[in-house]
């Protein structure tokens, strides 16, 4: 597929009705799933069309929609007209007529909501991450569609009624869309104006209220304002240049992402919440992780997960790729790579990773006692994962006001869904290891002792956690004042991780 070009974009006049006559068609996630089935659906995602072809051979209403939005085929108009008010689609700009066929004029794609909300995020044509025309080979300042970052983003968003989201840097308006359903105002910035058109077209045809879209760079279109949500899927990339405005911040190395998380203490309201996706480098003369501690604005605390890291070589790749360079002349392309290796040679970067950062303001912070965890986690998680962000601070505002003596006459329970792994050779009389596992949220696991096993597996909220170590040391021939000394750090990891919840005074059943 050759470049992208852009058109003019759609009028939003009649998305209701157009709303309506997708689906009225079951143009939707569900419906494309089973129209297209399992394979061809996921085939759709790798840019792979020749399934969905055959499976749309039919004359279907739902056949011409895949057709004609998904796949980007010409339809005769007669089968166009049976499914969608073809005059007013051709009027307001989303369909062009001519000799008796039509075509769309921009990417319409079903998207389920996260309480099953039948969405269509529209994008330029050729545009829609993983759809029939890929992602490469854009022009600068076209508008692209949904893909796994979105999604990513969406998942980690911390989910609660707010008065007030941003989201900067909207692109087609996903972000905001997802916000719409949880906060009264929704602001969407864009340093490409037509960003902003196409975030107006998916909230009017996904039957959403309208956001406050304004044009600029950054924070500098809400200057002076705060919010309690702000989320970001910024044009992280770390390149040569700023060739495409998607993804190229046009600043040197990381700064963008830097500048964005710096800035966001400020325009935070106290509680708010802030999630970006980011890219950073791995430079020879700093620890990744104290690269982003200084990242993090004062009166905010943070948790920085990693989840990639990428060599030079594999990132250039990646990217160039991205753009589509790898289709064109040789000596293009390498010229090109050598222009990626020449910049992350001259600023001392090995590698870049790649995750997510989540800011929350807070008085505490403020006050000078931040939480700040900085983590690889290159492991499966359970999406969505706002839930479980939520409650890591609340975690981590609790283990800030526990001393030893607090923590061991606190009260806890064992997390859903965590089990218990004996590890060791067949028919040992004991494991060589214990291993707690969580089936929920980070899926993380943690090597325990017997001690921490015990303790763990006891915990029902019934005893306070002295209580609980006196009768281990009891059953183990310990001394049960060593063990109460030792034991906290263990605890107070526990709790961090999520495998042990606190319970408040009123969720104590005795002791």
């Amino acid at each position: 597929m050759g470049r992208v070009s852009k058109t003019s974009l759609p009028a939003p006049d009649h998305a209701t009705r157009l709303r309506e006559a997708l689906l009225a068609a079951a143009f939707t996630a569900d419906g494309l799933l089973d129209l297209l089935g399992a394979p061809a659906y996921a085939a759709l995602a790798r840019s792979e069309t020749v399934p969905a072809l055959r499976a749309t051979r039919g004359d279907a209403p739902l056949d011409t929609l895949v057709r004609l939005f998904l796949l980007q085929r010409p339809v005769p108009a007669g089968r166009v007209a049976a499914v969608l008010p073809l005059p007013e689609c051709v009027a307001d700009g989303w369909l062009t007529e001519s000799g008796g066929e039509v075509r769309a004029s921009v990417d319409v794609r079903p998207y389920s909501g996260p309480d099953g909300q039948d969405w269509f995020i529209v994008s330029d044509l050729g545009c829609a991450v993983g759809g029939a025309g890929g992602i490469g080979s854009h022009e600068e300042g076209v508008v692209l569609g949904i893909g796994g970052a979105s999604t990513t983003l969406a998942g980690i968003t911390v989910r609660r009624p707010v008065a007030s989201a941003l989201d900067v840097g909207t692109g087609s308006g996903i972000q905001a869309l997802h916000a719409s359903q949880h906060a009264t105002r929704v602001t969407a910035t864009d340093l490409n104006p037509r960003a902003l058109d196409f975030t107006r077209l998916t909230l009017a045809l996904s039957g959403a209220a309208p956001a406050d879209l304004r044009e600029g760079s950054l924070y500098e279109p809400v200057a002076g304002e705060t919010y309690d949500l702000i989320v970001s899927n910024p044009p992280f990339v770390i390149s040569p240049g700023a060739r495409l405005t998607y993804r190229d911040g046009g600043m040197a190395g990381d700064d963008l992402c830097r500048t964005l998380v710096q800035q966001t203490g400020d325009r935070l309201n106290e509680g708010g919440y802030a999630h970006f996706l980011a890219n950073w480098q791995h430079t020879e003369d700093e620890e990744w992780q104290d690269r982003l501690r200084s990242w993090v604005p004062h009166g905010c605390d943070a948790w920085i997960v990693q989840r990639e890291v990428q060599d030079v070589t594999q990132y250039a790749e990646l990217w160039l790729r991205d753009s589509g360079d790898h289709r064109t002349e040789p000596a293009e392309y390498a010229a090109r790579y050598d222009a990626w290796l020449d910049d992350f040679e001259a600023s001392g970067t090995k590698g870049v990773g790649f995750g997510w950062i989540t800011l929350r303001k807070s008085a505490v912070a403020a006050a000078g006692k931040p939480s700040i965890v900085i983590e690889e986690w290159p492991h499966a998680v359970e999406q969505p994962l706002g839930p479980a962000i939520e409650t890591h601070f609340a975690r981590q505002d609790y283990l800030r006001d526990q001393d030893d003596a607090a923590l061991l006459a606190g009260h806890f329970i064992l997390a859903a869904e965590v089990v218990q792994e004996q590890v060791g050779l067949p028919g040992a009389e004991d494991p060589e290891h214990v291993v707690l596992r969580q089936n929920r949220g980070m899926r993380r696991a943690t090597k325990v002792d017997a001690v921490g096993a015990g303790f763990a597996g006891v915990c029902d909220g019934s005893l306070p956690a002295g209580r609980i170590l006196d009768a281990i040391a009891q059953l183990m021939n310990e001394d049960p004042v060593l063990l109460r000394d030792r034991t906290p750090q263990a605890i107070r990891l526990l709790v961090e991780e999520g495998f042990l919840e606190p319970l408040p005074p009123a969720g104590r059943t005795s002791g």
